[in-house]
């Protein structure tokens, strides 16, 4: 059997209209190249997210909600318009190679740093 016709690699409907290329769903892995000081993706991020295009599916990296819920250094966030605009680039990118992506919403909870990230580095 050629591995084109392995079902791995066929495409999946989940509910009406959502199509993946394939069964392949890349899980989330913490790259900490967002940019350290406004935590907004960074042209490293669209390049690596575009890279695991191939992909059926992406789930990103946890991507902090709002300024308190950070728990270490170069983790992205999603709360201003500087964030939107730079996922918007990652999500634009990973769509022209055929590709579906999801963001992985984060809080640390207790566990985050009593101080701002941007104010301890």
């Amino acid at each position: 059997m050629a591995t084109a016709d392995y079902k791995l690699f066929t495409p999946l409907t989940l509910g009406n209209d959502f199509v993946l290329k394939n069964r392949v769903v890349f899980s989330p892995l913490t790259r900490a190249r967002s940019n350290p000081k406004t935590r907004a993706p960074t042209d490293l991020n669209t390049l690596y997210y575009e890279q695991c295009a191939g992909a059926g599916l992406i789930v990103t990296e946890a991507t902090a909600i709002s300024e308190q819920g950070f728990g270490w250094f170069g983790a992205p966030a999603l709360y201003t318009q500087e964030h939107a605009d730079g996922w918007k680039k990652v999500v634009d990118a990973v769509h022209a190679k055929g590709g579906k992506i999801v963001l992985q919403l984060w809080h640390m909870g207790r566990q985050s740093h009593s101080l701002s990230l941007i104010e301890v580095y």
